[in-house]
């Protein structure tokens, strides 16, 4: 349903570093720079950082958050430890969480921007 989403970054070469360390867990990569963005992906950009010099930092009651799909558990941990390790902050530990769809392991961090960005992985239905 959604092709891609595009964040703002207040230093785009600062938070192209800390999304290229913290998306490498899961599996996406730099593949487009440009002047005032960067495009990150597994085979094209799905998702952005769009270069907005001066903004304030996102509040922690804004409401968005964007949630990544990693494929393992121990890729939602490595997400969580990058972004720990490069200037991002902790907004939900690595963990087992309920959905209305049945269990997930998730994390929530936010950027050095804060916008909230989380990590998660769905466990295989009991039984199943």
């Amino acid at each position: 349903m959604i092709d891609h989403i595009s964040i703002p970054v207040s230093d785009l070469a600062a938070g192209a570093a800390f999304y290229e360390a913290v998306l490498a867990p899961l599996g996406l990569t730099r593949l487009v720079d440009r002047p005032h963005t960067v495009g990150f992906g597994k085979r094209y950009p799905e998702f952005w950082l769009n270069a907005r010099p001066g903004m304030a930092a996102a509040g922690a009651d804004t409401g968005m958050h964007v949630c990544l799909r990693a494929r393992t558990q121990d890729a939602v941990i490595a997400f969580h430890a990058a972004a720990l390790t490069h200037g991002g902050a902790d907004d939900g530990a690595p963990g087992l969480r309920q959905a209305a769809t049945g269990p997930y392991f998730a994390a929530f961090i936010r950027d050095p921007d804060g916008n909230k960005i989380e990590a998660a992985t769905f466990l295989p239905a009991e039984g199943g």
